[in-house]
């Protein structure tokens, strides 16, 4: 029988042992391993939306937004954009989030395009950006705003287009409306 994880109980634990793991509801959810090319964009990303951020906010990978503690339910998106006073607070919660960026990989498509969609709108996380790639290796960037009427994310624009570092930086995100 398994047992919930309690919000007290997850921070007690080393970071080591939270890399690679969400808690959704109390219940360990082992994400799929990211490929190269998902952490690239990630990255590249991140690096983008940092730059064009400005120095009120900042945008990196790799730790947790805690959606609820009771249940507890922590997410790990691929990129986060988050109030960059708030680098020091732990865990990080929505108020403090602009923007989650999934990069869908093979295995979470579900989980990115329905599930972690309405856990940040209820959340109330203002945009969430979802990233897959075409057939054609190109990034097709699907966006959505949270309407605040309904609690829900409206469709918003579908962007294609490349992102590439420009030497040696700032990364920039060339995208076109489609």
């Amino acid at each position: 029988m398994h047992r919930q994880i309690t919000a007290e109980q997850y921070d007690g634990w080393p970071p080591e042992q939270c890399v690679g793991i969400e808690i959704v509801d109390g219940m360990i959810s082992v994400a799929p391993s990211a490929t190269k090319r998902q952490n690239r964009l990630a990255r590249l990303l991140a690096n983008a939306l940092d730059h064009a951020a400005g120095p009120e906010w900042n945008a990196d990978t790799n730790f947790d937004v805690r959606l609820q503690d009771v249940p507890l339910t922590n997410r790990r998106p691929d990129v986060v954009v988050y109030r960059a006073d708030t680098i020091d607070i732990s865990p990080t919660r929505p108020e403090h989030v602009l923007l989650v960026v999934e990069v869908v990989s093979p295995g979470s498509e579900t989980t990115d395009r329905v599930v972690k969609v309405d856990q940040y709108a209820k959340a109330g996380i203002a945009f969430y950006w979802r990233v897959e790639l075409a057939a054609t290796g190109v990034p097709l960037v699907y966006t959505h705003v949270l309407d605040p009427a309904t609690g829900l994310y409206r469709d918003a624009d579908v962007f294609a287009g490349e992102v590439k570092a420009v030497a040696p930086f700032p990364v920039t995100v060339e995208l076109t409306i489609i």
